[in-house]
């Protein structure tokens, strides 16, 4: 299978090889890995697939490769071509006295006596002292003096009427409004839930893995076992108009391919994009047009970088939004920057957090259109959001 496909976050040119394992009989999908993505515009643009006898894939698309890769690389498709010559064995059973743990509770730990696991995590500040001025009898909000109750008010059918709230206008100056409490602080005496402390595991194993056992369906070959070709059948499922493609050519020869695309893509793409250019300069498009597809066509060979792989989906939904918004390319720009920031931080600092401190304790062508913890969480929590004075609201 061989061709663009792009729909939703999807955003790549296939190329998939169903082929036949000689021991097993299977046919088995074998993926192209990092494919490169489809142009951002919506113009006509001729895909070419070259198998090379050195066993080599080269994608083209418009006639620049975008993509080279050996069918024989396990870096290169998904399942590689040639299986492994090893595989666990499926009747291998890990034995129940292994032990998988690295760390066990200290068997020796004793709570201490002092102890409390029942002590609160806040309580009340008693050195706090109510604000002087503090109005205990004001409440926050008062009802609106100059909301009126509407003259097609029915008190049977809408209820009785109250007047909107608004901030009560004496709470203005003054430190605070309604009852005082005092605030809570951290219990120095709160120790949270005690578990004993973890100690290396003494029966540690390791994680069990079964042992490997010689594939069956292993096989070798020195060059893949392309089946002749019979047929062309096209896939096609879209919710949207405006896609077209033709000219569909197999040959032995690239130059034969090469030739082609020039007499008969090259000069459609021309005249289109001559089209293109007029319309953006008639409705005076042309610069910010030309400035978007720029970012675009960068953003989609970015995308296809193998150590951003993980991150692909989320930046071809970025593009793919900002495609349909154009208003909305600075912002694709900065989230870019935002996940390209996080790949570059998770590298240089392995992904890791830093712990946390406790105290004690063949030539194929087409071209187309586009279209305990847990306690610890809590008592962080909590300090975060720990009760002050208690003020009037105030709406920002």
């Amino acid at each position: 299978m061989f061709g663009p496909d792009k729909c939703g976050a999807t955003n790549k040119v296939h190329f998939i090889l169903k082929h036949k394992n000689p021991k097993s009989g299977e046919y088995v999908e074998h993926h192209l890995k990092y494919p490169p993505s489809l142009p951002s515009d919506k113009l006509s643009h001729v895909y070419t697939a070259i198998l090379k006898p050195d066993n080599e894939l080269s994608i083209l698309i418009d006639g620049e490769e975008k993509k080279k890769a050996n069918f024989f690389s396990a870096e290169d498709f998904e399942p590689p071509l040639i299986p492994p010559k090893t595989i666990p064995d499926p009747d291998d059973k890990k034995p129940e006295d292994w032990d998988e743990r690295a760390k066990i509770p200290d068997p020796s730990a004793v709570k201490p006596d002092d102890w409390d696991e029942d002590a609160p995590m806040e309580i009340e500040d008693e050195e706090a002292v109510k604000p002087e001025g503090w109005l205990d009898d004001e409440p926050e909000e008062i009802d609106d003096p100059e909301a009126t109750k509407p003259e097609d008010w029915d008190d049977e059918e809408d209820g009785e009427w109250e007047a909107p709230k608004i901030d009560n206008p004496k709470c203005e100056t003054a430190p605070g409004c309604g009852e005082w409490k005092r605030p809570m602080k951290r219990n120095p005496a709160y120790k949270g839930k005690w578990s004993p402390p973890l100690i290396d595991n003494p029966n540690y194993k390791g994680i069990w893995k079964p042992r490997e056992i010689p594939n069956p369906n292993y096989f070798e070959l020195d060059k893949p076992d392309f089946e002749p070709i019979a047929a062309i059948g096209i896939e096609i499922w879209t919710m949207q108009d405006g896609i077209l493609f033709d000219n569909i050519l197999i040959a032995k020869n690239e130059k034969v391919a090469e030739s082609y695309r020039e007499t008969a893509w090259k000069p459609k793409f021309e005249v289109e994009k001559e089209k293109q250019k007029a319309e953006e300069e008639a409705a005076g498009l042309d610069e910010l047009a030309g400035f978007q597809k720029k970012v675009f066509d960068v953003l989609y060979k970015v995308a296809d970088i193998p150590f951003l792989s993980k991150y692909k989906l989320q930046i071809l939904d970025l593009i793919e939004k900002a495609e349909k918004q154009p208003n909305l390319t600075i912002g694709v720009l900065v989230s870019f920057v935002v996940i390209v920031l996080t790949v570059f931080s998770k590298l240089i600092f392995g992904g890791k957090k830093q712990p946390r401190v406790e105290k004690k304790p063949e030539v194929a062508e087409t071209s187309n259109d586009q279209g305990s913890s847990g306690e610890k969480a809590e008592e962080e929590e909590k300090e975060e959001t720990a009760a002050a004075p208690r003020r009037r609201r105030r709406d920002t």
